[in-house]
């Protein structure tokens, strides 16, 4: 640069520290904190504009590659210090107010967006307020003309100045106002969108092609997913939700459990419990059974569904056989319960219960190596066969937690007793959890036991201070007077 633009940006630079010493802004009134925000923000705004009409005022390969960077956004993370994803949208806005240079003439051409490229310049509007008003219609420019897309630049870089239109003050009148919000500015621009493609999206056009899912990494024990549905597809999940956390159809169930005393069961002619008998926990007042945020019981309720796709058997094969979640541990950390667990993609990223949770309904293959090579293979079959797991549906009915009313047909089977430590694959030591209650049961307090092929619950101690075991059935009122047969006793 030349010197008098590094010796003017150097004042900038040495007046902010100015600003930022002695404590100078911890005296302020409050009238007087919001100055220094607006004025800071006029600043703001126009270093901004400095950072792009810099780098949109050069070539956009050959200067990359002059300061030894592979592209624009490397030379920007690099001299901005910032990431990817401001990067990508500095170089959205240099797009958008780069003048190329006429190969005849040698004169600048005009900007994609020449208003709002001034209004940019003039510190009226940032990145984000350029990005705000040009987004909406960039989607649809394959559809509407330049001149269209011009008169749209003059009417949102008006309106980022505050003028709007006066109708007291004839057809040409307008009025100065307060600048509006970026998202008052983007509604202007979807405005604008609307009168300009009053036909909108026809079948297969933009959003369908927008249409995708993506994985982000793995960051803090988690992987992000986002992406576009189109509006039938993102219907039919919302429906597998809402039937997945509510599948008894007629609304929420209410709160509350029955039991029947593992005692009396049988007791009465269709094993209710028998009339006049007592139970505190037939009402939970508390009705505190399940403290999910929304959000979490549609990722759980997701997880399942992925569960359930997975097992059917319209699933297409993959290498052969249906598609199989493998999760990788040392054996000798599996058994001391230490270390961590992997999958594909997330190598060292998962706790070790997973692995716990997955051998419990799966299949565990243990693979020998000896300096890398294969030397031996042994499976241990834990799962239960599509027989033992009707014959479990059929007693159970719902997930086993009183209060969870997740049909047996959509859980998983777990073993009462590990199989590890030697609980077998057998009816009598199998009962459906949830996708949730699986996984949550060895630190939610609630615990299991199979009493004569029985299975029986007990809560944690907020919910049950007695500390009782009790067999769980489904209501009367949910079963109406049909006849249960005497060995099942569940929570309604």
């Amino acid at each position: 640069m030349s010197s008098r633009t590094r010796a003017l940006l150097d004042q900038v630079v040495s007046d902010l520290d100015q600003v930022l010493s002695d404590d100078a802004l911890a005296g302020l009134t409050d009238a007087e904190r919001v100055e220094v925000l607006q004025a800071a923000s006029a600043a703001f705004r126009r270093v901004e504009a400095v950072v792009v009409e810099t780098i949109a005022a050069g070539d956009a390969v050959d200067f990359p590659h002059a300061t030894g960077c592979r592209t624009q956004n490397e030379l920007l993370q690099r001299t901005l210090l910032t990431d990817v994803r401001e990067a990508t949208r500095v170089g959205k806005v240099v797009a958008l107010v780069r003048r190329d240079v006429n190969l005849v003439s040698g004169d600048r051409l005009p900007a994609r967006w020449p208003a709002l490229r001034e209004a940019l310049l003039d510190g009226v509007i940032g990145v984000a307020g350029m990005l705000a008003a040009t987004e909406p219609i960039e989607k649809v420019s394959h559809r509407i003309g330049a001149a269209d897309r011009l008169d749209a630049d003059t009417c949102l870089a008006r309106a980022a100045r505050g003028i709007r239109p006066d109708a007291e003050a004839g057809p040409d009148g307008e009025v100065r106002g307060p600048a509006p919000t970026l998202d008052e500015l983007k509604l202007l621009a979807e405005t604008l969108v609307a009168l300009l493609d009053p036909d909108g999206d026809g079948p297969g056009d933009e959003p369908a092609r927008r249409r995708g899912i993506t994985l982000g990494r793995v960051r803090d024990g988690l992987r992000s997913i986002k992406g576009y549905l189109t509006p039938e597809v993102a219907a039919q999940l919302e429906l597998i939700l809402d039937a997945l956390n509510n599948p008894k159809g007629d609304g929420p169930p209410m709160p509350g459990v029955a039991f029947t005393p593992a005692a009396d069961r049988g007791d009465a002619e269709d094993g209710d419990a028998a009339d006049g008998d007592e139970d505190p926990y037939n009402s939970d007042p508390r009705a505190v059974i399940d403290d999910r945020t929304p959000a979490q019981k549609r990722h759980d309720a997701l997880a399942a569904a992925l569960a359930i796709a997975a097992r059917h058997r319209d699933m297409p094969a993959l290498g052969g056989a249906a598609p199989v979640l493998v999760v990788m541990v040392d054996a000798n950390d599996l058994v001391n319960g230490t270390g961590r667990a992997s999958v594909s993609g997330a190598w060292g990223q998962l706790p070790l219960g997973v692995a716990s949770h997955v051998g419990c309904s799966g299949t565990i293959q243990r693979v020998l190596l000896d300096e890398g090579r294969i030397i031996g293979i042994t499976t241990t079959d834990r799962v239960f066969t599509v027989h033992q797991r009707r014959a479990i549906i059929a007693r159970d009915r719902e997930c086993l937690i009183p209060g969870c009313h997740v049909p047996a047909s959509w859980c998983e089977i777990h073993h009462v007793t590990e199989h590890a430590r030697g609980g077998p694959t057998h009816t009598d030591n199998g009962v459906p959890l949830c996708w949730w209650h699986h996984r949550s049961l060895g630190t939610s307090g609630w615990e299991i036991r199979m009493n004569d092929g029985i299975p029986q619950v007990r809560g944690p101690r907020w919910w049950d201070p007695a500390q009782q075991w009790r067999t769980p059935r489904l209501s009367a009122s949910a079963q109406g007077r049909t006849r249960r047969p005497p060995v099942f006793a569940r929570a309604g």
